[in-house]
């Protein structure tokens, strides 16, 4: 059956069967020259690494593997209390240098394309806006992608991921930054390296100044990202 939103199928090898339904998005850049060089990588039996999609900077969306299949595009990851972030996510993968070969804004035709993506697969599963995540959100020790000039806001806008909280009147409540890692570990990240989940919700919330430090905004700001979680605003 024809879909208007692929524009090509390229089956991947790599992929075994969920465990979990799905209820994430895990979004990533390729950090490749070329899309044909990922889509080598991602259908490379020996490379052991996929995805369900790849969007092209032209706006080319490739399926790589079924969404009712796992793929392989996480690695050693973790959000909300889940380790087996592949059983329970789609993954999509951007075309984009990334941040080794030349760190740039995404394409406007990548994130045309992305919305209705995204859009069906987040109704598909109902997947709450708060797992729409980056693969740095889910591996902060490893990764950092899709990075800081990912459009988040764009995605915001169209409810496809928690916005940035505007309004931070209720301010800092976090009397040291082991409270605040215990927050940011309630909120879904893994906090192992504390430094590397801080960076990881900076580069997602406050990309502006990534530098690992648990300022007064970066706190005020996950206060109110919980805040609007447990009164029911977000889920």
């Amino acid at each position: 059956m024809a879909d208007e939103l692929v524009h090509r199928e390229a089956p991947s090898p790599n992929w075994d069967e969920r465990a979990l339904p799905v209820t994430m998005v895990v979004l990533h850049y390729t950090e490749m020259a070329s899309a044909e060089d990922a889509l080598a990588r991602l259908t490379d039996p020996a490379a052991k690494v996929s995805a369900h999609y790849l969007i092209g900077e032209d706006g080319e969306v490739v399926r790589l593997v079924p969404e009712a299949k796992r793929a392989w595009h996480a690695g050693a990851s973790y959000w909300r209390g889940l380790r087996d972030v592949n059983s329970a996510s789609v993954g999509i993968e951007l075309q984009h240098p990334g941040h080794a070969l030349g760190y740039r804004e995404f394409a406007e035709a990548q994130i045309e394309a992305l919305l209705p993506l995204l859009h069906r697969i987040v109704r598909r599963h109902d997947i709450p806006r708060a797992n729409v995540v980056g693969h740095s959100d889910v591996a902060p020790m490893r990764k950092i992608d899709p990075g800081e000039l990912f459009p988040w806001e764009r995605l915001a806008k169209v409810r496809l991921c928690l916005a940035r909280p505007e309004k931070l009147e209720l301010g800092d409540p976090f009397p040291n930054d082991g409270a605040f890692l215990l927050a940011l570990e309630r909120f879904g990240y893994d906090i192992t390296d504390g430094r590397k989940a801080v960076e990881a919700f900076q580069r997602r919330w406050r990309p502006e100044r990534i530098d690992g430090v648990t300022d007064g905004q970066v706190r005020a700001i996950l206060f109110q990202l919980l805040l609007d979680r447990d009164q029911g605003r977000t889920r």
